[in-house]
């Protein structure tokens, strides 16, 4: 019998999740376990000082509730601190172009992190396994040295200035601390393959493991956390990790063709897919074909519509007065789909960058009592800083804030940033069907909703689904994979639309899942990645 099955794109952190189940740990402890050992073996992703949202489900228990981290603004911060720095928006909408690039590396593009606080609520509300045995792993992994692989090495090597941001590399050359874990002493960026030691985060974890999440907050870890903010410019100061809470909340629900789905509230982006998914089901899309010029005619145009109310509507509810039930409702969707059927464009708005001289990752697992975690956790975007003698990467959330003033997205002090994490359970019969989530930016809501149309649509089981070429629309224009026919893009641009073709077979987002087939378990990790899923 399967006990349990977990996805993420990192083959230690499966295991490790895996391990938990076969000592008889439950889909919680599973979780906690992958996402710590994902922060040591993918150090650009995630790590204890980030943000993210998680999803929980435990029917026998009467659990559903949604776990907010997604990181806050410090106190120091002001809705106009950068407003005369702006040089622009990237491409893709995942962040902006300030001069000297405070907002996206170094000590003030951190967000109060919060990761670490939401992992252990979790774990001691509703784990069954010590603490301590959830941290191991990745105390093992820290100390033995994480290998470097292919997805980590070219996410270090990707050209993000491409879309207007800092080339990650030059963020690790930036730091020494950073600098020393991965360059060699030649100075060339260390390989796939190679094994990197991090002592400074083992023993980090050894004093977390034994004394919980409060010495990061409010203990040892946290003064030497303000004192190094305090020596580098940093916006973070001790009252604001002494103050940090994430929020608990029931998810978001939505309805597509009598399926129900529970996804995250905002500042998450749930309210998008929810959104979207409202468009689509006003169109017969099985019979348009998979990835059809009008199939991607018509979800392009639901994506737009997305991202136009997002930007308009969508920041910190504590902050922002979201209109939730009309963003949500079905009158609002039919009006936009009435719209895409007259054949208009939507237009959505990107402020240009002048001339210059996607770090997330995914868990998600269930368990053979039918209970089920799916988290999106990350460092926003890395910030480039490992911490001194603590051996973490910060977050560079601060990055992600709309530097404008007066708009839903500002910054604010203590103000949550706009994300696109959608982590998300459909249900079929009142039982989870679809566990999923994905890493991915800009891109990440829009993979998980193509995911879920090649299940509940075209019949896919959720290995092909994950596979099946995507595309992406960040802005007017509609970016594919190097799958998708150039004789179906050609008749998509006949349409009116600018097509990119990107040089990757796979790409925007990386989806992970698994289902419960009733009773059958099985679980996928996105081929664009590293990952892999793994049943018990």
């Amino acid at each position: 019998m399967t006990h349990g099955m977990i996805s993420a794109p990192q083959p230690e952190a499966v295991e490790a999740g895996a391990l938990m189940m076969k000592c008889g740990g439950n889909a919680i402890d599973a979780a906690v376990a992958c996402a710590l050992v994902q922060g040591v073996v993918d150090p650009l992703m995630c790590s204890i000082a980030g943000v993210g949202m998680m999803q929980i489900y435990m029917p026998k228990d009467g659990v559903h509730e949604c776990i907010n981290f997604a990181g806050k603004a410090p106190a120091a911060a002001r809705e106009d601190m950068w407003a005369d720095l702006i040089e622009g928006e990237t491409r893709d909408g995942f962040g902006f172009r300030l001069r000297g690039r405070v907002n996206e590396m170094g000590y003030q593009s951190i967000s109060v992190p919060s990761s670490l606080k939401a992992y252990w609520e979790a774990a001691t509300a509703y784990a069954s396994m010590d603490w301590a045995d959830l941290v191991q792993p990745a105390i093992d992994h820290a100390e033995a040295g994480f290998l470097v692989r292919p997805t980590v090495h070219a996410y270090i090597t990707q050209q993000e200035s491409s879309l207007g941001r800092v080339d990650n590399i030059d963020k690790l050359n930036a730091f020494e601390a950073t600098r020393k874990l991965f360059f060699s002493e030649d100075g060339t960026l260390r390989e796939p393959g190679a094994r990197i030691p991090n002592p400074n985060y083992a023993q980090t974890l050894r004093r977390i493991a034994a004394e919980g999440a409060e010495i990061f907050y409010s203990g040892e870890i946290a003064e030497e956390i303000a004192a190094e903010m305090a020596r580098n410019g940093g916006l973070i100061a001790l009252d604001d990790l002494n103050s940090m809470t994430t929020t608990h909340t029931p998810p978001l629900w939505g309805e597509y063709n009598g399926y129900k789905f529970a996804t995250s509230q905002p500042p998450g982006a749930g309210l998008v897919l929810i959104e979207m998914l409202n468009i689509l089901e006003n169109f017969d899309l099985a019979s348009l074909g998979h990835n059809s010029p009008d199939y991607i005619r018509i979800l392009a145009e639901a994506i737009k519509y997305g991202i136009i109310d997002k930007a308009a509507y969508m920041g910190d509810p504590a902050f922002v007065d979201i209109p939730v039930d009309r963003l949500t409702g079905k009158a609002h969707a039919k009006a936009l789909a009435e719209k895409i059927e007259s054949g208009a464009h939507a237009h959505v708005e990107r402020m240009p960058i002048a001339p210059e001289s996607k770090d997330t990752t995914q868990v998600s697992t269930i368990d053979e009592h039918g209970n089920a975690v799916t988290m999106t956790h990350t460092l926003g975007m890395p910030s480039g800083v490992i911490s001194e003698n603590l051996g973490f990467m910060y977050n560079g959330s601060m990055g992600i804030f709309d530097p404008r003033p007066g708009r839903a997205a500002s910054i604010a002090p203590g103000k949550g940033y706009t994300s696109s994490m959608t982590p998300t359970i459909v249900f079929r019969d009142d039982n989870p069907y679809i566990v999923i989530g994905a890493p991915g930016a800009t891109h990440i809501t829009l993979g998980v909703m193509q995911v879920i149309l090649n299940i509940l649509e075209f019949g896919m089981p959720i290995s092909d689904a994950i596979a099946a070429p995507r595309f992406s629309v960040t802005s007017n224009a509609i970016d594919v994979s190097n799958r998708i026919p150039r004789y179906i893009t050609d008749q998509v641009e006949e349409m009116g639309y600018e097509v990119r073709r990107s040089p990757n077979s796979y790409g925007f987002a990386g989806v992970h899942g698994v289902m419960n087939d009733n009773g059958v378990l099985s679980g996928a990790a996105d081929p664009g990645r590293d990952g892999m899923a793994l049943g018990v």
